[in-house]
């Protein structure tokens, strides 16, 4: 009798407490601890890839003029922009702040960032990094004289264009005082694909007869804007404007190579332009 009295009171005690320990708590019981030692060591993280391009840049000071040279930089480009001026800006802010270039806009509307980028003229803030090659090499635009490193003196440049008056010139007083002079859709088409220059100066120092009379011959860009002006139907000095540039050196140095529409940023043909002119010409126009 006792004994069957111990036995029910120790499986009602079983019970009591196997439904008073919730699930969790038996869980918790049966977890492996780890030691001190293995708590404090910490997992490393995997190493993040790193994609590294070397950029060979044009090097010429004038305060130390020696010879000019390729200067190389490594750069990481999963830390960089997806554009050559990203690079570049990169390199100056990290890396060598005495690299010169000019930039402005960023955006390939001001034309400030004009050099040759793997052997072909271009914007920097246009032109993709190229990831299947290990090197980009990044020099002035060619035939202009150097002022610092990627920086050219765009003088005779500006001088050209401001030769060919690009200015609207009128004999006569506008048909409506004070009101702007009106053109019809068709007349304004036709100044499509001109007036959208930005003067950066890719299409002239990517042409060989600009390299061999840079003084004489007025350039891609110049004679396009030339056209511009010749071509706008308010314009009232078009036969002047014909006559000032009919010259063997200024205008029929172009030999029509095309290596303007090449290099030209905005996708324009000057070469298209030029030919334009020499077809008013013949003609008398």
């Amino acid at each position: 009798m006792a004994t069957s009295l111990i036995r029910r009171a120790m499986n009602m005690t079983s019970r009591v407490s196997s439904s008073a320990v919730s699930p969790a708590s038996r869980l918790v019981a049966d977890r492996p601890y780890a030691s001190e030692t293995e708590a404090q060591k910490v997992e490393p993280k995997p190493a993040a890839a790193t994609n590294m391009k070397t950029f060979q840049i044009y090097r010429w000071n004038p305060d130390n003029p020696t010879k000019p040279q390729l200067q190389d930089y490594k750069i990481d480009l999963k830390e960089c922009g997806p554009m050559v001026l990203d690079a570049l800006i990169k390199i100056k802010n990290e890396i060598d702040p005495s690299l010169t270039f000019r930039r402005s806009c960023r955006e390939g509307i001001c034309g400030s960032c004009a050099m040759n980028i793997n052997g072909c003229n271009g914007l920097a803030c246009l032109t993709k990094i190229e990831s299947g090659s290990s090197e980009t090499t990044i020099t002035p635009l060619p035939h202009m004289f150097v002022i610092k490193d990627l920086v050219v003196d765009m003088t005779n440049f500006y001088n050209q264009y401001k030769s060919i008056e690009p200015w609207l010139k009128r004999k006569n007083p506008p048909p409506t005082a004070e009101k702007e002079i009106l053109q019809s859709k068709k007349d304004r088409a036709k100044l499509d694909g001109m007036y959208e220059c930005i003067l950066c100066a890719c299409c002239s120092t990517s042409c060989p007869s600009y390299w061999w009379n840079p003084e004489s011959y007025l350039g891609p860009a110049a004679l396009l804007h030339a056209n511009r002006w010749i071509s706008d139907s308010r314009d009232e000095y078009t036969k002047e404007r014909l006559e000032a540039i009919n010259d063997e050196f200024k205008l029929y140095r172009c030999h029509t190579i095309l290596n303007c529409a090449r290099a030209c940023p905005k996708g324009l043909n000057p070469g298209k332009q030029i030919t334009h002119i020499k077809q008013l010409q013949l003609i008398g126009a």
